[in-house]
């Protein structure tokens, strides 16, 4: 271990002894050069070398940005496989909840099982019960308005009486997207009388969202 730490120490003393040589020696080069030679240098060369740069890393960031993308897609289709495979109930939620998650919180690309994620979803909010267990339930009534499951409606403005805070605002975010003007009157008791911060601004953020 002290023979590694004292080789990294090295190569970072002599990464940074090259640096400051290849700055003396820049700096020798231009100080030797013609005015002329200068002013071509930061007036044509420069600019040109710059714009190259830049086109550079535009399309590294593109091609990047292509390769996670098909990424996402293949581990997605993986995982959807993974799903309609599995037996085991409690295997098949926390697949989905991954799904959900590597999809960014998008419904585009999961309509093939929607139906029977959402009800897992279902499922979980109503038996995944006590405070130890808030956040599935949270995660379960969220994920239930990115699938938009119309027959969760009712479930969901229940959850809004939830004793945990996380479940109560996980349950407005998803009539938030859902945009279920009958939870409207829910919402906005929330709004105003729940204790918590998060719960109410998650309340007014449902209530824009349906208006």
């Amino acid at each position: 271990m002290k023979n590694d730490f004292r080789q990294s120490g090295q190569v970072n003393i002599l990464a940074a002894l090259v640096i400051i040589a290849l700055v003396v020696g820049g700096i020798w080069v231009w100080n030797h050069l013609s005015f002329d030679t200068q002013d071509l240098i930061v007036e044509d060369i420069l600019p040109i070398v710059l714009l190259v740069m830049l086109a550079g890393v535009g399309i590294w960031l593109m091609v990047r940005k292509f390769k996670l993308r098909r990424h996402m897609l293949e581990q997605r289709e993986r995982l959807i496989n993974r799903f309609k495979q599995e037996s085991s109930a409690q295997k098949r939620v926390d697949v989905a909840f991954t799904l959900v998650e590597l999809n960014r919180y998008e419904l585009e690309g999961l309509e093939a099982i929607a139906e029977p994620m959402a009800e897992l979803f279902v499922w979980k909010l109503k038996t995944a019960l006590g405070d130890k267990q808030h956040r599935i339930r949270g995660m379960a009534a969220s994920y239930l308005g990115i699938l938009q499951h119309q027959p969760a409606i009712p479930l969901l403005i229940q959850a809004l009486e939830d004793d945990h805070a996380h479940v109560r605002a996980s349950a407005a975010l998803a009539l938030g997207r859902m945009r279920i003007a009958e939870a409207k009157s829910k919402l906005e008791s929330l709004m105003k009388d729940d204790w918590d911060q998060t719960v109410r601004s998650r309340a007014r953020e449902a209530l824009e969202r349906i208006k």
